[in-house]
């Protein structure tokens, strides 16, 4: 197995950017784990150090449905001392059941407020501009480990 490493952006069907590792790390991965969405990694497949590519990514090649679960009305008083209140578009860290869950605040009214665990970009198609910087073979740890 390969280790990639790429740089992306993704972007919104409005051509809106939804996130970049531009100005941070860039994404070191093992290809052919499942580390990253499927319609990702099977554009990446032959790839190597300087190709520069955008790909259009179907939801279910990406990051799957939308699931109404995930969003939620809470009292504010769950969130603590109650001090201070998260902006709209707020990113936080729920505690669930199968673990923690990034969640972006939705909606802040009166006393509760309204959070969303879905992707961003579930259920919903995008492109992803992406530049390959390093393809290396894994070392023996990084294959029992799954991470680069």
């Amino acid at each position: 197995r390969r280790v990639a490493t790429i740089h992306f952006t993704l972007l919104g069907e409005d051509g809106g950017e939804v996130t970049t590792t531009h100005g941070h790390d860039p994404l070191v991965y093992v290809h052919g784990t499942g580390g990253i969405v499927r319609g990702l990694e099977e554009a990446l497949a032959g790839k190597k150090a300087g190709d520069r590519f955008e790909v259009e990514v179907a939801p279910e090649q990406g990051f799957g449905k939308r699931h109404d679960a995930l969003v939620q009305t809470l009292p504010l008083s769950m969130l603590g001392d109650g001090s201070s209140v998260p902006a709209v578009g707020a990113r936080l860290k729920a505690q669930t059941e199968r673990g923690p869950l990034d969640v972006v605040v939705t909606a802040v009214d009166g006393s509760s407020i309204t959070v969303d665990g879905n992707h961003p970009l579930a259920g919903r198609p995008f492109r992803a501009r992406v530049e390959v910087v390093d393809v290396r073979l894994a070392t023996p740890e990084e294959l029992q480990s799954g991470t680069g």
